[in-house]
């Protein structure tokens, strides 16, 4: 499989200006995956190096011959620990597309995509201990009730997870077409496969805990960019994307700004563009998966 089919590339242009790549500088990209990000940030570093990081075993196979690039097979949430190990204590410029890769949807032992037949696992590594039917099958309807609501955005929340309950007394859910049975009867008319690919989105935050490893991770960034150093991320969902900008904008993910005596915003980042960019609607067209794309860009100060 090739990187290109692993995974295109979102909003490469953007995020690699957004970078503004020192040849000699040290780069991170915390979403390695297909490598796209990655080969285009190493077409411009001379004396530099990449480091690229990535949960998934299956990213190994996209990984460049290149000796300014190292690979890293962890979760990004703790990304400082191991550039630690390395020897590495800041950066020039950090990069993270949050979106699920191309190769993980289409994969049907992953049980990511609503379009297949497949184990209800959803999880990012195999090293984890919690899949999708562990959640739907043990999980008390109060928290199933909030997964749903919280991370899935579904209007139907609390009905949905009662259902769940009712259902897997009689019958464990074990695979994502028996589930999408239960789905079929909660789902909007005419909206159904938007009702799928919410519920599997909520289920997928949950087993991976993804809202935890996202706020881990932006946490470390601030340590770890140099002065003026660059901070680029991608999020596909309004609560990824919430986290991100409240964090660019005060360096916390709640409550208000912060301001010195003479009314100057603290806050370890500035944001370089006001408002999120999107991609364009020819690289929609031609990739679907960008259409929910948001980008945001900021730098140490």
């Amino acid at each position: 499989m090739t990187a290109q089919q692993y995974h295109i590339p979102v909003m490469l242009g953007p995020c690699i200006e957004g970078l503004a790549i020192d040849p000699n500088g040290i780069y991170v990209d915390l979403t390695f995956g297909g490598g796209g990000h990655s080969r285009e940030i190493l077409k411009q570093l001379d004396k530099g190096h990449l480091y690229g990081f990535d949960q998934d075993s299956d990213a190994e196979a996209n990984i460049p011959d290149d000796d300014k690039f190292t690979f890293i097979q962890a979760n990004f949430r703790d990304f400082r620990k191991y550039l630690r190990l390395y020897g590495v204590q800041q950066v020039d410029g950090i990069l993270a597309d949050l979106g699920i890769s191309s190769h993980q949807i289409d994969e049907p032992t992953r049980g990511f995509s609503t379009r297949f037949e497949g184990d209800l696992d959803m999880r990012m590594s195999s090293g984890m201990d919690i899949s999708a039917k562990e959640v739907l099958n043990t999980c008390e309807e109060s928290k199933l009730h909030k997964i749903f609501g919280i991370y899935g955005e579904i209007k139907n929340a609390k009905t949905l997870a009662q259902a769940v309950v009712s259902e897997r007394t009689m019958k464990p859910f074990s695979t994502t077409e028996g589930f999408k049975e239960l789905l079929k009867r909660f789902a909007p008319r005419g909206k159904e496969y938007k009702y799928f690919a919410q519920v599997f989105q909520a289920l997928r935050i949950e087993v991976n805990d993804e809202m935890g490893a996202l706020e881990d991770m932006l946490k470390q960034t601030v340590d770890a960019l140099k002065p003026e150093g660059r901070l680029v991320i991608m999020s596909y969902h309004s609560l990824e994307d919430r986290l991100v900008k409240n964090f660019l904008a005060k360096g916390k993910f709640q409550g208000d700004v912060e301001k010195d005596f003479y009314g100057n915003l603290i806050r370890p980042l500035e944001p370089v563009t006001r408002k999120a960019l999107i991609a364009s609607p020819e690289e929609i067209q031609q990739n679907n998966r960008a259409r929910s794309a948001k980008l945001r860009i900021a730098k140490k100060l």
